[in-house]
């Protein structure tokens, strides 16, 4: 018996004669690709046995499955039939009406019923939900997977780095033939966007104003640096219209007493009264503060800039109260559980329905323990690292609406200090509680009941 054993960069035969390098690497190349081949066939043939198998359940009619890449200006499509059988190869549409059209046009060409056919995509953010609209509207059964699923399916089927449209299109359609557990997007699901992209909207408006709060500071402690040590925060609608209006210890030490009463009487609702505007008047007239007009009209400006964005911000969060409202999720009941966190935690998570238990939530969230096993090494349950492969902005609510949750209800803050008492940094006992609150979420969403604290 021949065999053949790699040492280096020569290969030697067990028979006694070797090969030359290149030889050897064309070799196993070619070795590498007819394992590909055979990988893609046999995962290909295991997706018809199964339909074949299940065919009674059926009617004894085939089902088709498309599968479609997402990307800005055009979509790539690939409809497959359960027998195996080429239906239409890899073939592209503009990402238009006449583009949508065409691609309906050659999917009922197939002369099967809507529920015969399963349309995948995966969920490539905006680019996707036009086109995700159009097939729900049409009545089609379409699947959003995750792009990382993706991956790591068209990874097994070739241990060549090959990644294109064609190949994407191709590999969500047999994704589709061969995972029975994939679960298919509802249309409560796509109207789940608008809370989502509300939710984030903002997220990502918070983020600018804390930015901009950033700003203040650093601007305040160059121009009147006394001022913090006067009033329990720069952030406050008292101290934005003094430094609107006197943007500098300067322009506060030159102004006449009565306005600068007057001014913070009415911005602070009769709180700050002659005294506090004494002190003011008088830090300022000590003040070290740089005389900057440069400076004095960035702080005047980004004060202008937080102000819209509070408007704005509270705008948004009208809208998402009355989604909620509308929704009436029991999630709402648990004490601590603010309606923003709350309405971001089922925005992003979106249908329970489809996800098996709360781990897989929290695989979602990338809040599941990463695991690392070779041989004797071991990091599962020893020291792995939280995996942060899931969506950020969902990790972001848990963690928040958990440290809320912790100080409100008495269980939750029994649990952490619980964890804390076992030596775990506050971070790592946090994370333990956001398990258990996810558990408790997907408990109170399936069940549709209120939350009851523990006596």
């Amino acid at each position: 018996m021949q065999g053949m054993l790699w040492i280096g960069f020569v290969t030697y035969r067990i028979d006694g004669s070797c090969e030359a390098p290149t030889t050897a690497l064309c070799r196993f190349v070619n070795q590498l690709d007819t394992a590909r081949r055979f990988i893609w066939n046999e995962v290909t043939r295991q997706g018809v046995l199964w339909m074949q198998h299940h065919k009674s359940s059926f009617g004894g009619i085939v089902m088709i499955c498309v599968g479609i890449d997402v990307a800005k200006d055009k979509h790539d499509c690939f409809i497959l039939s359960s027998e195996g059988e080429v239906l239409a190869d890899v073939f592209t549409i503009p990402n238009n009406r006449d583009g949508f059209e065409t691609l309906l046009q050659r999917i009922r060409s197939c002369a099967l019923p809507a529920d015969k056919i399963k349309v995948g995509l995966e969920a490539t953010g905006h680019y996707s939900y036009n086109i995700l609209g159009f097939l729900l509207d049409c009545g089609l059964a379409t699947y959003v997977i995750n792009p990382l699923h993706t991956n790591l399916y068209r990874k097994s089927l070739s241990l060549r780095k090959t990644k294109t449209d064609r190949i994407d299109a191709r590999t969500i359609a047999a994704m589709l033939m061969s995972d029975v557990n994939l679960k298919s997007y509802t249309d409560t699901a796509y109207h789940n966007e608008e809370l989502k992209s509300l939710t984030r909207y903002r997220f990502d408006k918070v983020r600018q104003r804390a930015k901009l709060k950033q700003s203040v500071s650093r601007l305040v402690n160059i121009l009147f640096p006394e001022l913090e040590t006067i009033v329990p925060t720069l952030h406050m609608a008292s101290v934005y219209a003094l430094l609107s209006e006197f943007p500098g210890a300067q322009q506060i030490a030159d102004t006449h007493l009565t306005h600068l009463k007057t001014l913070l009487d009415d911005a602070s609702k009769g709180r700050y009264d002659r005294e506090k505007a004494v002190e003011i008047r008088e830090a300022a007239r000590r003040s070290i503060g740089s005389r900057m007009p440069a400076k004095s009209l960035e702080l005047r400006h980004t004060i202008q800039l937080i102000r819209e964005l509070d408007k704005e911000i509270a705008e948004v969060e009208d809208s998402i109260e009355e989604i909620m409202n509308s929704i009436q999720s029991p999630i709402t009941t648990i004490p601590g559980m603010g309606l923003r966190m709350g309405a971001m935690i089922l925005a992003e998570v979106g249908d329970f329905a489809n996800f098996d238990s709360p781990d897989k939530i929290l695989a979602y969230a990338g809040l599941s323990p990463s695991t690392y096993e070779s041989g004797k090494l071991s990091l599962a349950g020893a020291y792995s690292h939280m995996e942060k492969r899931g969506s950020r902005y969902l990790r972001y609510a848990i963690f928040n609406a958990t440290k809320y949750v912790c100080h409100w209800d008495s269980t939750f803050a029994a649990y952490l200090a619980k964890k804390r008492a076992e030596g775990k940094h506050y971070n790592v006992a946090i994370s333990h509680a956001a398990k258990k609150l996810v558990r408790v979420i997907y408990s109170l969403q399936k069940s549709g009941q209120a939350y009851r604290t523990a006596a």
